[in-house]
């Protein structure tokens, strides 16, 4: 693909920014026995650690009312370990099949190598009502072949998948209580979430079950593209709350006890920077999931990229730039996907996208949020800058389909 000259080193560049994020998925082939302090946290914006020493006869108790203790005796027991196997099928090495190898050894050296293995991997989870339904992350369980969910009391029951979603990293799994009373956590509201509130992150990290660690929410509304995952469809909780691989699908608690989000992903290149799904991205398509339904993505076909009249005059004036830019504010389109409805359309490389449905689109964001909430099969009116030209095309959306 040719570059766009100046803009293809600033994309360039901007992609080497984009370091390794990490899925908090636990792979039980490594473990990790580093132990971790929580310090105390105290601030006059929130009721501080009180801890009292009441004389009883000759002997002094300390008793303790702090919100985290309060928050995780209240939802605490609801977080489960999600423990996977999976088979995974081995390539034969085609030495192996060389007649000369064959000659001199036959077949059974190559019978004595194992043509499977087993894979085990570990997350955590939360249940969200007592018939069984447990919240987790879709990578936690993608490809599983046998998941285990294991309560806090020491209770296994063996778990049923009954949806995923890539695109959002969700998972619902079934189990059967059979009778027995199932904790169940109590979920807040995402929507009601400001910067600087308590952020309480429960989970198994590194195989140490049942971790609790504190911090703060750090930003909202923190985009796929700007964690490192631009194939997901999510605007995340950033939290300074430890986490850890082995706390993905684990719930991110506010100082009520509440689930908040589903901690999810972390920087490799940093500490202290870690990723949550918002719990109100997770309640509206629970139902879909657990009734084994595909969560609808509408999807037009376009990777892209925010422009700046200032950028694109950068473009025009580099002399290896290879073709003109409209130095106007919108969505650059980098690459146009085969048998996709932008490519039906007549939408092509290096067009710009400054407004959909008379809705002015100023970055990759804006017109992300804009197709989500559209729906399927909807017919959109795309307003393109081409060179000099302005153009309408309409676009209509389709499902997005996912990888396996």
């Amino acid at each position: 693909m040719k570059k766009f000259g100046f803009l293809g080193r600033v994309i360039s560049h901007g992609i080497t920014l984009l370091l390794g994020v990490l899925l908090t998925f636990s792979s039980l082939r490594v473990m990790s026995s580093q132990a971790d302090t929580i310090a105390s946290t105290t601030g006059n914006e929130r009721k501080p650690t009180q801890i009292a020493l009441q004389e009883q006869g000759n002997k002094a108790v300390k008793t303790s009312t702090s919100f985290v203790n309060a928050a995780i005796a209240k939802t605490g027991p609801a977080v489960v370990r999600v423990d996977t196997e999976r088979t995974v099928s081995q390539r034969v090495d085609p030495f192996f099949n060389d007649p000369f190898f064959q000659e001199f050894f036959g077949d059974r050296f190559r019978e004595q190598i194992p043509q499977e293995r087993q894979v085990r991997g570990q997350g955590s989870g939360f249940i969200t009502n007592k018939s069984g339904i447990v919240l987790t992350n879709a990578h936690v369980v993608s490809g599983a072949d046998r998941v285990i969910v294991t309560l806090k009391d020491g209770r296994e029951f063996e778990g049923q998948v009954t949806g995923t979603d890539k695109v959002t990293d969700l998972a619902v799994v079934k189990i059967n209580p059979q009778g027995a009373d199932l904790p169940v956590a109590p979920l807040g509201n995402s929507s009601q979430v400001a910067v600087g509130d308590w952020a309480i992150a429960v989970g198994n990290p590194v195989g140490l079950n049942n971790t609790v660690t504190l911090g703060i929410i750090s930003t909202l509304a923190r985009s796929s593209a700007q964690v490192g995952i631009p194939d997901k469809r999510v605007d995340f909780l950033q939290t300074d709350a430890a986490i850890n691989p082995g706390n993905s699908g684990g719930p991110l608690l506010n100082e009520r006890g509440e689930v908040i989000g589903i901690n999810t992903a972390i920087r490799a290149d940093a500490t202290g920077i870690g990723f949550a799904i918002p719990i109100d991205k997770v309640k509206a398509i629970t139902d879909t999931l657990a009734a084994g339904k595909q969560v609808p993505h509408p999807y037009v076909g376009v990777q892209m990229i925010s422009l700046t009249p200032e950028l694109a005059q950068r473009n025009n004036s580099d002399p290896n730039s290879t073709f003109l830019i409209p130095e106007v504010e919108g969505v650059l389109v980098m690459r146009v996907m085969e048998n996709t409805p932008a490519a039906q359309a007549g939408i092509r490389r290096g067009d710009v996208i400054v407004s959909v449905d008379n809705q002015a689109i100023k970055t990759a964001e804006d017109l992300q949020s804009l197709v989500d909430k559209s729906g399927l099969n909807q017919t959109l009116k795309f307003k393109i800058r081409r060179s000099d030209r302005t153009l309408t095309l309409n676009v209509t959306t389709t499902q997005l389909a996912q990888m396996s």
